[in-house]
């Protein structure tokens, strides 16, 4: 047992060793074809984010949308509350914030705040930012930011009635 975790936290060390890298937003794989096809089957929400929703398309996103980046979460007593994401459409040159209320939270809170957007580290401000107030919706898209050459990152809050601040999580910057 004290060799295995040696040997784990040896590994855990190495990776923290290991040189990071940045992505320009929309950079890094595409999905494959048949992911993409999927998505567009359906018009269904889901917490991956479908670019086709009846939320994405009043919001303005681009059809060809796709995760960027890595999921952040909004934690609410010590458990995930929701998820933010960032979008890319190379179509329409395009960055979007996501977020997605998790089930659990919703089924104890009725109504609540949430934003998204895109934050700009250029221009220190959150472009594209959408919010609504007093909602029990579950999928919440910016509207389209025009920050494809700058670094971003996606930014979602979740406020609960009570809560004097929101809730908030911001994905990894993307350069």
């Amino acid at each position: 047992m004290r060799t295995r975790t040696i040997l784990v936290m040896a590994a855990a060390s190495a990776c923290v060793l290991l040189p990071t890298t940045s992505a320009v937003a929309g950079t890094g794989p595409a999905p494959s074809p048949n992911k993409q096809n999927l998505s567009a089957r359906s018009a269904a929400p889901s917490e991956a984010g479908n670019p086709l929703s009846a939320k994405a398309q009043a919001a303005g996103v681009c059809s060809d949308a796709y995760q960027i980046g890595a999921t952040a979460y909004i934690n609410r007593g010590g458990a995930h509350a929701a998820s933010v994401k960032q979008f890319y459409s190379p179509r329409c040159k395009a960055n979007y914030g996501y977020v997605w209320v998790w089930q659990s939270f919703r089924d104890k809170i009725k109504d609540y705040d949430v934003s998204t957007g895109v934050y700009s580290y250029a221009r220190d401000e959150v472009v594209g930012q959408d919010w609504w107030n007093a909602t029990n919706s579950q999928e919440f898209w910016s509207f389209p930011a025009d920050t494809v050459s700058e670094c971003t990152s996606a930014i979602g809050t979740l406020r609960a009635p009570g809560d004097p601040v929101p809730g908030q999580a911001t994905t990894a910057k993307r350069c």
